[in-house]
């Protein structure tokens, strides 16, 4: 079946994501698309088998799914899931449509294997933000469960409460955030600090963005920096020289001694995190100041972030976790499934690959196809040349 989706059961230590809600399934197979699903595959999301059952979802184990399964989701697919996510390599056949998760641009030999395979993958990472497909934006949908919830974390560790309180026993002064990176996440840690009763400042190195910064309630830090080249034409912010981040990290430490939190959001995709918060930086915070790193799964924003725990320098904390999405699966689940399955209505008009002229959402999105690597960028990235046997011939509808 040729239309039919794969839903399997994600197999990343800890992961608690499932590629489709029952709800999504429901809209796929109305539009045609029936869908398989591996048992138990929603049950840590909080989506129980019944759920998916009683829309029609057919259960099929993981040998058959993939054998049957024209078309495979996945919340990580091989490239976000390079150990346990090997053993489904085995499983997949030349033609098969892989959609998910799959770090394109850092994950060489995984992208390799699946070209090998024959697979056609599109990577959910790289949908171009343009505003038809901003219903497909899964990393939007992920920071900002991301923003919200590292702000939970950053509470919940603070050994003070956030909003300023008149009591009996006098006045609570509410704690000071510092988020440092305005985009989805930063800005849902802005709003979410905000309601919780904190006094919020955030700095951006695009200057564009200070009014989207103001308007969720915070104070815009300006910085004596050159910023009129930080941004990309998609929209993300753009790897600097190390003098401008040596700049930044003078200016940057009197504004952060004066904060009880500082959240961290800059990622630059494909490429290590910059250092933006120095040891320095941090011994200069009172003790029991927070840092939550945001960018810890990219190496971290913070010099001394350990990607995946929580230590403790000089009374403050470093807070460097890696699958924030995973602290609320329900709804990670919900958002990323809706994506998907706008992405999937959306790759059905071009379907079969090649036959007929792509758009840039398809063309951009693909990574693999016909024994090759076909993506321009992640060519670039590993240094190999661009494959000619990419469909749709470079032509763009």
């Amino acid at each position: 079946m040729t239309n039919s989706v794969g839903v399997p059961r994600e197999t990343f230590p800890g992961e608690r994501c499932v590629g489709l809600t029952p709800r999504s399934c429901e809209v796929l197979q109305k539009a045609g698309m029936p869908v398989l699903m591996e048992p138990s595959a929603g049950e840590a999301a909080g989506y129980p088998d019944d759920q998916f059952t009683s829309r029609g979802v057919k259960l099929a184990s993981r040998a058959e799914l993939f054998a049957q399964a024209g078309i495979v989701v996945q919340y990580r697919s091989v490239g976000a899931n390079p150990e346990a996510g090997r053993a489904d390599l085995a499983l997949m056949r030349p033609g098969q449509i892989l959609i998910g998760l799959g770090e394109p641009l850092t994950a060489q030999k995984e992208m390799s294997d699946l070209a090998s395979k024959g697979v056609s993958f599109f990577a959910l990472e790289l949908i171009p933000r343009i505003t038809r497909a901003q219903s497909m934006d899964v990393l939007s949908s992920l920071a900002t469960i991301s923003g919200y919830e590292c702000v939970l974390m950053a509470a919940a560790k603070l050994p003070k409460m956030f909003p300023m309180l008149m009591t009996a026993a006098g006045t609570i002064t509410p704690a000071k955030v510092f988020v440092l990176g305005a985009g989805v996440a930063g800005l849902q840690a802005i709003s979410t600090a905000k309601r919780l009763g904190a006094v919020v400042s955030a700095y951006d190195v695009r200057s564009a963005v200070k009014d989207q910064i103001v308007s969720v309630g915070a104070k815009f830090v300006t910085l004596d920096v050159e910023t009129a080249a930080a941004e990309d034409k998609g929209g993300y912010a753009k790897a600097q020289d190390e003098a401008f981040y040596q700049r930044q990290r003078e200016l940057m430490k009197e504004v952060i001694k004066e904060h009880d939190v500082v959240i961290t959001t800059a990622a630059v995709p494909g490429k290590r995190a910059p250092i933006l918060v120095t040891k320095e930086m941090v011994e200069a915070m009172a003790p029991g100041s927070v840092v939550v790193d945001l960018a810890a799964v990219r190496g971290g924003n913070c010099e001394l972030t350990k990607p995946g725990e929580t230590i403790v320098h000089n009374g403050v904390s470093i807070m460097g976790p890696t699958n924030i999405p995973g602290l609320a699966p329900y709804h990670a689940s919900q958002m990323f499934g809706a994506n998907v399955t706008t992405f999937l209505k959306h790759l059905a008009g071009f379907l079969p690959l090649g036959e007929k002229p792509a758009d840039e959402i398809v063309r951009d999105t693909l990574v693999t196809y016909g024994g090759n690597i076909v993506h321009q960028r992640v060519c670039e990235t590993f240094g190999l040349p661009v494959a000619t046997n990419a469909p749709f011939n470079g032509k763009v509808q």
